[in-house]
């Protein structure tokens, strides 16, 4: 496979588009056909290039913890950073692109780096002050799991950002630090009815991401959730071990 080099000005302007409609907005410059852009918001580089012969379009990545949990087949070219991936058509390397941007302003610190820029001199000797701050983290925190989890309840598919809780799986007051409290790991989007059920311990989520309800549920509520049941796929090692916690420390069988 051979990458252009240099790329012509159609495309580099076509990867700077596409940079800049996911995010990166921040031109790098160009290396062996590969043109580099960063993101003021987001962790990490990405390098965008094409295939003079087929019009194959790559894109590399240099951000472990987005590679980690980026859902696409990696492409075999020779590449920058640590990871490629490949489409015929820049209009298919879109939706990864999306999903990039999506994960590097979540991994691994984004919302911790987020909160302690926006409390930054903020008192926090008081009820009153540590509530405010407490507040911002939240907010932080719901903002930053509606991307991660691409708007979406997984249980549900309601993307109705109103009906969508932030639910963190071991909760806020019992996290030894922020940055556990921030970690998008350590959090599902949740519809209100999954997200009230889930912070009560009437169901919690094994490993493989199938629902495991309480006996304590009443026949309709056990309806109502159970017709709804699906599984997460995609939860990390992260998610997994909060999940352990939460079976432990929660969830009232």
């Amino acid at each position: 496979m051979a990458i252009e080099v240099p790329q012509s000005f159609v495309t580099y302007s076509a990867s700077e588009q596409a940079a800049w409609q996911n995010g990166f907005r921040k031109k790098l410059g160009q290396e062996d056909g590969w043109a580099a852009f960063g993101s003021t918001t987001a962790k990490g580089t990405i390098f965008l290039a094409s295939d003079s012969d087929n019009g194959s379009w790559y894109v590399a990545i240099d951000h472990p913890g987005v590679i980690a949990e980026l859902p696409f087949p990696k492409a075999y070219v020779t590449h920058p950073g640590i990871a490629a991936y490949s489409a015929a058509q820049m209009s298919e390397l879109y939706p990864v692109l999306t999903r990039i941007y999506e994960l590097s302003v979540s991994l691994p610190d984004g919302p911790l780096e987020e909160f302690q820029a926006a409390t930054d001199g903020l008192p926090g000797k008081t009820e009153a002050e540590r509530l405010v701050k407490q507040r911002i983290g939240q907010d932080i925190f719901r903002s930053r799991l509606i991307t991660y989890w691409q708007g979406r309840c997984p249980m549900t598919d309601i993307s109705d950002t109103d009906l969508l809780r932030a639910s963190h799986i071991k909760p806020w007051k019992d996290c030894v630090t922020d940055a556990e409290r921030l970690d998008v790991h350590n959090g599902i989007l949740l519809s209100a009815l999954w997200d009230a059920a889930f912070d009560k311990g009437l169901v919690t989520f094994k490993d493989d991401g199938t629902p495991r309800f309480s006996s304590k549920l009443s026949a309709p509520a056990m309806s109502s959730l159970s017709g709804h049941s699906k599984r997460i796929s995609g939860l990390t090692a992260g998610h997994k071990e909060n999940l352990i916690w939460h079976r432990d420390q929660v969830f009232n069988p």
